[in-house]
């Protein structure tokens, strides 16, 4: 493939160039990283190569598909994170499964064949342990002299792997790793004293002996890696927000530059702010970004924001009741990021579930926020939505009282009033009835059409609305589904599976989008906003002769 070979080793472009090149780019989270443990021993057999290739869908996300990655170009992202987890694909020696390996190529094809930059890493391999998850590597002098070998094995074969691609494809040597009392923040956080000198300092070395050993083998496996722009992260990525505790920069002073290196590597922090006072997140911002600056980039190697978004990104709630502030939050970091010289990759939202199926943007907004604080504008950028198709989901439920979701992510009722649900048909008596969490109350669904008012009983907080079929094997057809505002207005609800069930979005028989027209009709080509346009992008949404058409 031609974008394998588009640069020799001593032509790769400094990490410096690397970074300012990438600019604002997105994290397919979720995906490649997702697993389901179920022996969470890690000293027993059975812990390694638990899952197959359906680990990909197990936390909500589809099947990736090249059109997703035209979407985000298409959109002005310049590069993609792809967090990937080894360990449910490797034995206990760190041997990888054959058929997993090409599955990361071909999602590392799906990036680059695009033009874009691409990480892969070692993801959920670290983190932070819990009865129902273990993760293999930890900050601490134990781990890293028992998995050293592991560690090393794992990363010569990816390495020898993607050796000839080109300078676009970067390697991150692990995710957020901690140490063995999983502290976040700093290292012995959590630790019953709050700080443990001799935990940190054995955690800090830790992680600077895996950033050691993840460069050695890498540029010892030859090709391309020799020069290849490598990425280390501090201890948990931590980035130094705050100003709380006296020890929240000490991930940034401990991390040092591995040997041996010069203009081809790239430090890595994640920053999460808590956005409910905007003017307390804008200052902590430019607080870490200064300690970043000096105690990261003064040691010889620029920085990304490999993760970064809002402390709720994760449910939801920023963007469904503080969207405002969310945006202008996402405008302020973009920028003072490119101010610093930093690049900065989204963390998984934008396009999120089914969504990445068609491929549309279900939170364009954010989106168009990113790239217009980096680039000044979107002139030339689309950012299809649901909206511009008319869509159904087919929905198997597979078990009694199994659910889909209609809204995952908190929401306040005070903004609320109801869900309106409206089905293909009329479902037979006592199929189906919604659901509401934390509060559990249930309402029968008796019509093609329904209302789920919002009571007092359910709380002011609603964390999640689902259809639950209260039999095993029923199907039906969900056409649309729309959370009522206080004005009356309507918002579209995210349909996803939440448990039981199985789920295909679909573009509404009759309503296929045009691939192809007429050639003695009106060849004038326009975008989503009316904008005439001479030169489509690929995976790009258009109208011509009045008909949208995606650009193949």
């Amino acid at each position: 493939m031609l974008f394998c070979n588009e640069a020799k080793a001593q032509d790769f472009e400094t990490a410096s160039v690397a970074v300012k090149n990438m600019g604002v780019g997105w994290n397919l989270g979720n995906t490649l990283d997702a697993f389901n443990q179920s022996v969470t021993d890690v000293s027993s057999s059975a812990y390694w190569g638990q899952q197959g290739l359906e680990s990909e869908n197990y936390w909500g996300q589809p099947t990736t598909k090249p059109e997703l990655m035209a979407m985000m170009k298409n959109a002005g992202f310049s590069a993609i994170r792809v967090p990937v987890t080894w360990f449910n694909h490797m034995d206990s020696e760190g041997n990888v499964d054959a058929a997993w390996m090409a599955r990361v190529k071909e999602v590392v094809d799906c990036v680059l064949e695009q033009g874009l930059y691409c990480i892969i890493n070692v993801h959920h391999d670290t983190g932070a342990n819990s009865d129902e998850a273990k993760h293999w590597l930890h900050a601490s002098g134990t781990s890293y002299t028992s998995n050293k070998n592991r560690y090393e094995n794992l990363w010569r074969q990816i390495a020898t792997q993607f050796k000839d691609y080109g300078e676009k494809l970067l390697f991150e040597s692990y995710n957020e790793m901690l140490d063995d009392y999983s502290s976040w923040c700093f290292a012995s956080f959590a630790t019953s004293s709050k700080y443990n000198s001799s935990v940190a300092t054995d955690a800090y070395n830790a992680i600077n002996n895996y950033a050691q050993s993840f460069v050695n083998v890498v540029r010892g496996t030859g090709g391309n890696n020799a020069k290849r722009n490598l990425i280390v992260n501090t201890y948990g990525a931590c980035s130094g927000g705050g100003n709380w505790n006296s020890h929240l920069q000490d991930p940034l002073k401990e991390m040092k530059k591995p040997t041996g290196e010069s203009n081809h590597i790239i430090f890595e922090v994640h920053s999460y702010p808590n956005i409910s006072n905007l003017s307390n997140a804008k200052n902590e911002v430019d607080e870490m970004f200064s300690s970043i600056n000096q105690h990261l980039v003064s040691k010889g190697a620029p920085v990304i924001i490999g993760e970064w978004g809002t402390s709720n990104v994760d449910n939801g709630s920023d963007y469904n009741n503080n969207r405002a502030n969310m945006i202008l939050f996402l405008d302020y970091f973009v920028k003072k990021a490119k101010e610093f010289n930093y690049a900065t990759f989204y963390w998984m939202g934008l396009s999120d579930g089914s969504c990445r199926s068609l491929p549309v943007f279900n939170q364009p907004d954010l989106a168009e926020a990113i790239v217009k604080a980096y680039h000044g504008n979107t002139d030339g950028y689309v950012y299809p939505t649901r909206g511009d198709y008319e869509t159904v989901y087919d929905v198997t439920f597979n078990n009694q009282w199994s659910e889909l979701n209609l809204i995952n992510g908190s929401i306040s009722t005070s903004n609320y009033t109801g869900l309106e649900l409206e089905l293909e048909e009329k479902p037979a008596t006592g199929a189906f009835q919604f659901k509401a969490y934390p509060s559990t109350i249930t309402q029968p669904i008796a019509t093609a059409k329904s209302t789920f008012t919002f009571t007092s009983a359910m709380g002011s907080t609603i964390d999640r609305i689902t259809l639950q079929s209260c039999q095993a094997g029923k199907s039906t057809i969900v056409k649309k589904a729309y959370l009522i505002r206080k004005d009356g207005t309507k918002e579209e609800a995210e349909i996803s599976a939440f448990w039981g069930c199985t789920v295909n979005e679909r573009i509404a028989t009759g309503i296929t989008p045009t691939f192809t027209t007429n050639d003695n009709a009106d060849q004038r080509i326009f975008n989503l906003r009316g904008q005439q346009v001479s030169t489509p992008l690929p995976g790009g949404i258009y109208i011509k002769n009045g008909k949208k058409y995606i650009m193949r």
